[in-house]
């Protein structure tokens, strides 16, 4: 076991004192003098040793395993909030805290692999608290936080969720200006690929929401209403042809002209899908106060808040959207993916999710993502009667839709955590039936043909389980580069000027 610091140089103290007694205890009196003074120059240089081999041990990522949570704290407007307080925060643990740059720039250091909250504050404003989980040694965890008035920051929940983003002035311009785009380098919100991989499939999956209703417009159909149809319709074409940047101006443009549903769904969409997710939320925040009987408009800010790391607002929205018609699966769906890659459980979604069995019983996935919730409470606390509620959700999944591979899976890993490994064998087997691509599958059937002694096919299993990795990110990383991040210039700052 690797000793602290402070317990290396308290032995080494300790060891050269003794070593002193001795001395002066086996010593004539001549040489008493003699001797401390010698004893005490060489402990003087075991301590500078021993120190720096601390130092150099701390400093080391290698040997101390540190965990890096950084990020950047945003007033309402978007700008970086300079010497605002940001404390990190683990039960039973001493709280961290730190002062943030001019930049509005933080960075936390952590030791220990479990789950933390990030808040900040100054001058009576506040953040909500973010969660932070640190999955493995090593880590690099971003999460941005946005100072509140410090009554939307303690708000009841159910109050919070209407009036938590302070929202533009679009009558005007909004607070924004979508500059440029570049190659996807760096995302904001959070480090977990979990995570990230979800909001990024989340944004994809907005832009084919349709509206459950007839189109509302605030103009004249003759007049500003086509005008503004033209652009929409000229922003469609430009994303298409490759030109997000024109595409989002006319998007704008469109919403400036007749702030229809359509238009500023259109609008948000863009920009949830090209990254720039402060300002989706701002727009889909607008969007749902002109329309709050819009799920789909509900549902894409339940998408961009959960891009930027605001799960528990990102459930209360999606579970409002399930209300206006629970007959509707993709707010069900959309809460049941974020419920999955969210460090903890998120309010109102188990309720919810219980309500799209009862609504749908014969739709795998709502068996799917509602046996996830129960699987998510076991891994907090041990509990049988969660698992058999999970094997039995899972069991009905794979028995309406034999090609739900995600629940093959699950059940694979239920079975081998109680060592029915043949059994396991059989349920990844089904999973890579129904998705040849589950890498995971294909892991764990190698872990299970290896504790069966069945080395040759656990081989083969861990060959294609790498492969398949390989060719997934292969393919992300194409993804994100075809999809390009939008540069956007808040008020103050100045202008893009490409690089020529």
């Amino acid at each position: 076991m690797k000793k602290q610091s402070g317990e290396f140089l308290d032995e080494i103290k300790a060891i050269a004192i003794a070593n002193v007694s001795y001395k002066l205890r086996s010593s004539s009196k001549r040489e008493t003098g003699r001797r401390i003074r010698s004893t005490m120059a060489a402990i003087a240089w075991l301590m500078t040793v021993s120190i720096s081999i601390v130092v150099a041990q701390q400093a080391s990522p290698q040997h101390s395993g540190l965990v890096t949570v950084r990020g950047v704290v945003h007033n309402s407007d978007g700008r970086p909030v300079g010497d605002a307080v940001v404390r990190l925060e683990q039960k039973g643990a001493p709280t961290e805290e730190t002062k943030t740059d001019t930049t509005g720039a933080f960075v936390f250091s952590v030791l220990r692999t479990r789950s933390y909250l990030l808040s900040a504050e100054k001058s009576g404003l506040r953040s909500r608290s973010a969660t932070v989980s640190v999955v493995s040694q090593g880590d690099q965890q971003k999460v941005d936080l946005v100072l509140e008035d410090t009554g939307l920051a303690h708000a009841d929940s159910s109050v919070a969720s209407s009036s938590s983003i302070q929202t533009m002035t679009l009558e005007d311009k909004p607070n924004f200006t979508v500059a440029g785009v570049t190659d996807w380098t760096a995302v904001g919100g959070h480090g977990s690929d979990s995570s990230l991989r979800t909001s990024e499939a989340l944004a994809s999956e907005t832009l084919t929401l349709k509206s459950a209703g007839p189109e509302h417009s605030a103009a004249d159909v003759t007049g500003d209403a086509s005008e503004a149809n033209r652009h929409r319709l000229a922003g469609e074409l430009d994303e298409k042809t490759g030109d997000p940047l024109a595409a989002v101006h006319e998007y704008q443009q469109a919403v400036h002209l007749d702030p229809s549903e359509q238009n500023y769904f259109e609008w948000g969409s863009e920009l949830l899908l090209h990254r720039a997710v402060w300002q989706a939320q701002e727009v889909f925040h607008k969007g749902t106060e002109a329309y709050p009987k819009s799920a789909r408009m509900l549902t894409g800010l339940g998408a961009a808040l959960f891009a930027g790391a605001r799960y528990d607002e990102a459930a209360l929205r999606l579970c409002s959207a399930s209300d206006l018609n629970p007959a509707d699966p993709e707010p069900y769906i959309f809460m049941g993916k974020i419920q999955i890659a969210a460090p903890n459980s998120l309010v109102c979604v188990e309720q919810k999710l219980a309500r799209f069995v009862q609504e749908q019983p014969e739709n795998p996935l709502a068996n799917y993502f509602y046996a996830m919730v129960f699987l998510k409470r076991q891994q907090q606390s041990e509990d049988k009667q969660s698992v058999q509620e999970a094997e039995r959700l899972l069991t009905k999944a794979v028995t309406t839709d034999g090609k739900c591979g995600d629940a093959y899976l699950q059940l694979g890993i239920l079975s081998a955590s109680e060592h029915k490994f043949g059994k396991a064998i059989d349920f990844y087997t089904k999973a890579i039936e129904a998705d040849p691509q589950l890498g995971e599958a294909h892991y764990r059937l190698g872990v299970a043909y290896d504790r069966i002694g069945e080395s040759a096919k656990a081989k083969r299993e861990f060959q294609l389980h790498d492969e398949i990795k390989k060719q997934q990110a292969e393919a992300i990383e194409r993804q994100r580069r075809q999809v390009k991040q939008f540069l956007v210039v808040l008020p103050g700052q100045p202008a893009y000027s490409p690089t020529p």
